[in-house]
């Protein structure tokens, strides 16, 4: 069922009537919240007596804090990361830390120890939860959805609100993404004294578990935020927040979109401007206007200061080095070229060559004399900075708001050039993610191919040459009816030929179906779709081209992709225009 068809009048009306209540006095987000806290990760369960670790060939027994560290590498043992060195030193480094001092002075190499008992024990209770019985499922179901009950709604200013994550994540090993250097360290367990509770004074405060209290209470009505926590492999805040379809996060989404789309009355001018900005007789303004021209044109991210060691040696546009780019005067036919490669966000590299103009090359050489290979490219900007001039040029606008405003743009023209009004359903959700590919590749959203794509991909091409051995069976038997009632015209020969008619015309529609599936799945083995549909790209955009040509949005947004752009939704016009 296509949602455009659906009414949906009392979700819209809701929805209206929400953004048309009173607006609070700037910074104000609520005047009353109420909720019951975050649900946190259930507690480790020892194994069994007859599962055993081993280290250099004999039985070793672990403490129950050591075998909880132990089991979740255990966990990971078919999975590539754990034939990774870096991983599997910080994850040795860490798990020694957890260990008692008779398990340190006994366990000193890796590579003496055998996980593979708690593996097979693992993969057991995996493959057990996986054949739950329809009456197991039903009742975990159940379970889970009192928990959603009592934990999954907040009141918030006269409106109960679902909440988007209030299950706290359980401990783990961290993976991160590309080659982060923090991969394999231990992800504890949060406890209620980690966690900060932000509610109205006037609310009943959450209770913690029993003999556990909160970090502190709060009574914040400047964010949204109802709890708060500080994650240890990054340092990084985590927080529990309201759903995506809520008032508050539709209406911020509403606004981040809006911003960007402001932009495109502008852009015209900022690009100019930044061009006369090549020429300037200040240094500083100079590397401005280079950087900007990047992450205008390439969409790189600004890129933030960090604390030295504190992360990855991750970097964005104004944190280039030197090193980041080579700069070629002729490359491939080309002329003024470009060649980047650096880490960028979650340690993915980001490797292009690009032509660039002239005066930009220019510039770059300039900026470049007598420095070394870990010296700032831009040495006199950073990313305030930058911010700061952007905000002068229009209200509102940041460095990430080109990048919006980019993919958004990119998306548009990619279906206005791909879209073919005579092709099938198929063909065109195929055209969609061509379109969104292309904004995941400006942006650079990378992903590795699934561990499972070789074997997917081969299932493919099984069906795909069974449909063609059934089609060509279903020919062949049209053929033979065919012939069958030119020799004897009857009614019933009649209807058997029209039988046969439309049993090739199924068959083949159904091979162009998983042709369709097999060109799309291989285009997309290595890009990231999702992260640019659920941050970049304008949904009114996506929604208006669903209504446009007739196709169901469930075939582009997944339910989580329809709660957080309920607002698009049910607002968008097919004439829709970013």
């Amino acid at each position: 069922m296509c949602l455009q068809n659906e009414g949906f009048s009392s979700v819209q009306i809701y929805l209206v009537s929400l953004w048309e209540e009173e607006k609070y006095e700037d910074g104000i987000k609520w005047k009353f919240l109420e909720h019951k806290g975050p649900v946190f990760a259930p507690p480790y369960e020892p194994l069994p007596k007859d599962v055993k670790f081993y280290y250099d060939g004999k039985p070793f027994q672990l403490g129950v804090q050591a075998e909880e560290v132990a089991k979740f590498f255990a966990a990971m043992l078919d999975h590539e990361y754990t034939t990774v060195e870096i991983f599997r030193n910080n994850f040795f480094m860490d798990w020694r830390k957890e260990m008692t001092l008779e398990e340190r002075m006994v366990i000193t190499d890796l590579a003496k120890c055998d996980f593979t008992e708690i593996f097979n024990y693992h993969k057991r209770i995996t493959e057990e939860r996986k054949s739950r019985t329809k009456e197991e499922k039903l009742k975990l179901k159940e379970e889970n959805a009192k928990l959603v009950e009592e934990y999954g709604f907040c009141i918030m200013d006269h409106h109960r609100e679902r909440i988007g994550n209030f299950k706290i994540e359980p401990p783990g090993l961290f993976r991160g993404r590309g080659d982060h250097p923090k991969q394999g360290m231990l992800k504890k367990r949060i406890l209620p004294e980690d966690v900060i509770i932000n509610c109205s004074k006037d609310s009943k405060i959450p209770v913690p578990p029993s003999g556990h209290k909160w970090k502190e209470v709060r009574h914040d009505n400047t964010v949204t935020w109802l709890a708060s926590w500080t994650e240890n492999v990054q340092a990084s805040v985590k927080y529990v927040m309201l759903n995506a379809n809520s008032k508050l996060k539709g209406e911020k989404d509403w606004e981040k979109y809006e911003v960007a789309r402001k932009l495109k009355n502008h852009v015209d001018k900022i690009r100019r401007t930044y061009r006369e900005d090549f020429k300037s007789k200040e240094m500083s303004i100079r590397q401005r206007a280079v950087a900007l021209y990047f992450i205008d044109k390439l969409a790189l991210r600004a890129g933030n200061e960090k604390e030295e060691g504190e992360t990855a040696d991750t970097v964005g546009c104004c944190s280039l080095r030197v090193e980041h780019i080579k700069l070629y005067p002729e490359l491939d036919g080309e002329k003024h070229v470009v060649e980047f490669d650096f880490l960028g966000k979650d340690s993915i590299r980001y490797y292009n060559k690009v032509p660039v103009e002239k005066r930009v090359f220019k510039n770059l050489q300039l900026f470049m004399e007598n420095k070394q290979e870990g010296d700032d490219l831009f040495d006199r900007l950073n990313t305030p900075m930058l911010n700061k001039h952007l905000q002068s040029l229009m209200e509102g606008l940041t460095a990430k708001v080109f990048r919006t405003y980019n993919a958004s743009v990119t998306l548009q023209q990619q279906l206005q050039e791909l879209t073919d009004a005579e092709d099938t359903g198929p063909g065109k959700i195929l055209s969609y993610n061509r379109a969104n590919r292309a904004v995941a590749i400006l942006c650079n959203h990378q992903r590795a191919p699934p561990k499972t794509f070789d074997q997917s991909m081969a299932n493919l091409r099984s069906k795909i040459e069974a449909k063609k051995e059934q089609i060509a069976l279903a020919k062949k038997e049209l053929k033979e009816a065919k012939k069958e009632a030119k020799d004897n015209d009857t009614e019933k020969l009649r209807k058997v030929v029209e039988s046969k008619k439309k049993a090739v015309m199924r068959a083949e529609e159904q091979l162009m179906k998983l042709e369709v599936q097999a060109t799309d799945r291989e285009e997309n083995k290595q890009i990231a779709l999702s992260t640019s549909k659920l941050n970049y790209l304008d949904p009114r955009i996506s929604v208006a081209w669903c209504k446009k040509w007739d196709v169901c949005l469930e075939k582009i947004y997944n339910k989580t992709h329809r709660d957080k752009f309920a607002w698009a939704v049910h607002m968008t016009e097919k004439e829709f225009i970013f």
